[in-house]
């Protein structure tokens, strides 16, 4: 079964669980209307279904060849891709002084999901293009947007990021590629890359590299990075790609999923340093790398959705057509607790990277600096959720979509196999899944005293109570499951708030499983709130009530867990810092 976007969900998410459409009737987004949100989102879905998922399997079959320094990309994929870049998709949310359409940022999010969906791997490349034309707009002088950011949103050329060494993961700081200034005030970059994402292809004529590097004189560990940009091929004077930059592909790694994703080994300076440009201020790469990883990180997580979201479509098609005992096996129970599951855990994931988008457009968009500031806040806090909770989700409904398929779930030939195998990777890059949760509680529920987690907890409590009142007993308990999971959530960040200074490892042992019972209470509630708009507006294709059985479903089978959460949040320390003995031998 092939992937069909499934537009309307989207639409209602976006609007109504995210705040798109309060957004729009504040004047968030100018003149924008509703209309033309619906018409990009249904474009968007045709070429989507229509011309990306079809070319899913071939990708996975054929993969990504290197021979002679160049790669192949498999058959359809340049097509395909010359027919998205030329439709506009690229900049969709690009500047608009550079040729992008300066749509909103969530709308953008939504088609992301739409293309990880119908091939993830042919997504992510584009992801990391939108990063980079992020980090360049606002970190690069002006003469390299001039030469760089109109082709760059085009999609006429591609970007990269390029961090991690074979020494340097997660540490950063760790990394040993150099950059040596030159006299033209040009640098040259020497060293080595890993696990660069579409770091070689033959989709564009042109692949610009964003690079972290560190020069002669630099101090050391993070503090000590510079940002470079490093076409693969020089411009001449006319603007074209002319002379070949001393950077190459050496290798492509061989993996588990997204094989028609490009991933490479890079290596600079075989004729003594490639010709990178300085973006930003020398020693200060860090800041414009956060600039591109941010909002990749959340590009992220909507793959984790996007998987999601195809696994359930094709599980659900197999259990209405497989009969067993006479039965098709989608009328037995534990088979439609499964799928309930994938539908909830997608739909909560979804709402949270869409709320995520939203808050990113209001604090660029935002009318006062207070409220900015504010959106700021709630998007920094809700990033690392929307990366690690979506990306888990993604794993683990890919796996309830073997499970559904039974043995023909196990063969590759049903196609349920490798959407498991493409999902794999999401909480693995861009920042693990482990370091996202670190994140949330050293850096953003202790960023302001927990303000914005009791900023956030106050508006989903208002959530609660309209469950509550609405009296419906479709809701079960749903409200009380809820008002459970937020006195948790609100008990467990007191817990870290107070020993992540005190007793810092504590804090540090519980913080996966505080991120799951964030992710779990969040997305309870805010599945609620897409319920209750539907039964408000009599939307979601005639039937509100489905939108009701999932979110009562979520919080009566998922946010339920959250007492267990905050236990092994609070309790699970002292055994998971003890265990030296066990581990060490």
């Amino acid at each position: 079964m092939t992937y069909r976007a499934p537009v309307a969900d989207i639409a209602f998410t976006l609007k109504h669980s995210a705040g798109l459409s309060g957004a729009l009737e504040g004047g968030l987004y100018g003149d924008l209307t509703e209309d033309v949100i619906d018409a990009v989102l249904e474009e968007a879905g045709k070429y989507a279904s229509d011309v990306i998922a079809p070319l899913n399997a071939v990708g996975d079959k054929h993969g990504t060849p290197l021979k002679d320094g160049k790669i192949t990309m498999p058959p359809g994929w340049k097509q395909a891709y010359a027919g998205w870049a030329q439709a506009g998709w690229n900049g969709l949310a690009g500047p608009t002084e550079w040729g992008g359409q300066g749509l909103p940022h969530a709308l953008n999010s939504a088609c992301i999901e739409m293309w990880n969906s119908a091939s993830m791997a042919f997504g992510i490349g584009p992801v990391l293009t939108m990063g980079a034309i992020d980090a360049l707009a606002f970190h690069g002088s002006d003469a390299l947007k001039q030469k760089y950011l109109p082709k760059l949103i085009s999609g006429e050329w591609m970007g990269t990021m390029q961090l991690t060494e074979p020494q340097a993961g997660s540490d950063v700081g760790a990394l040993r590629t150099k950059a040596e200034r030159a006299p033209d005030g040009s640098y040259r970059i020497t060293g080595q890359k890993i696990f660069i994402t579409y770091g070689e292809h033959d989709l564009t004529d042109n692949i610009i590299h964003f690079v972290l590097a560190r020069l002669p004189d630099a101090p050391p560990g993070t503090k000590g990075i510079s940002f470079f940009l490093v076409p693969k091929f020089l411009l001449g004077p006319d603007g074209a790609p002319g002379a070949r930059n001393d950077v190459r592909a050496h290798s492509v790694e061989h993996k588990l999923g997204i094989h028609a994703s490009p991933t490479c080994t890079m290596v600079y300076g075989d004729q003594g340093g490639a010709t990178g440009f300085l973006i930003g201020q020398e020693n200060r790469g860090m800041t414009c790398m956060f600039t591109m990883m941010n909002e990749t990180r959340l590009a992220v997580g909507l793959q984790g959705v996007a998987i999601a979201e195809r696994a359930t479509q094709q599980a659900l098609g197999y259990a209405r057509e497989r009969k067993q005992s006479g039965n098709a096996i989608i009328a037995y129970p534990d088979v439609k607790r499964m799928l309930l599951t994938m539908r909830a855990l997608t739909g909560a994931a979804r709402a949270i990277c869409y709320a995520t988008a939203v808050a990113l457009d209001r604090s660029h968009r935002g009318k006062t600096e207070e409220a900015r500031k504010a959106a700021h806040e709630r998007a920094s806090l809700l990033t690392p959720v929307a990366k690690a909770f979506s990306t888990d989700i993604g794993s683990e409904v890919a796996s309830l979509g073997v499970q559904v398929h039974g043995g023909m779930g196990y063969v590759e030939e049903t196609g349920a196999a490798q959407h498991y195998r493409d999902a794999r990777i999401t909480p693995i890059y861009e920042g693990t899944n482990g370091i996202q949760s670190i994140d949330l509680v050293t850096r953003k529920l202790a960023a302001n005293g927990g303000a914005s987690v009791w900023a956030l907890i106050d508006e989903l409590n208002g959530i609660v109570k309209q469950v509550e009142a609405s009296n419906d007993p479709a809701f079960g308990t749903t409200g009380a499951k809820l008002r459970d999971a937020l006195g948790s959530l609100e008990r467990a960040s007191k817990w870290l708030l107070e020993r992540v200074a005190s007793a810092p490892n504590d804090a540090l042992a519980g913080a996966t499983p505080y991120l799951r019972l964030f992710g779990s209470t969040l997305g309870g509630c805010m599945l609620a709130g897409e319920a209750l708009a539907a039964k408000g507006n009599g939307e979601a294709g005639g039937d509100p009530q489905r939108y009701v059985t999932v979110a009562r479903f979520f919080a009566e089978n998922v946010t339920v867990q959250a007492g267990s959460l905050e236990k092994t949040v609070t309790d699970s320390a002292e055994a998971v810092n003890g265990a030296d003995a066990v581990l060490l031998g």
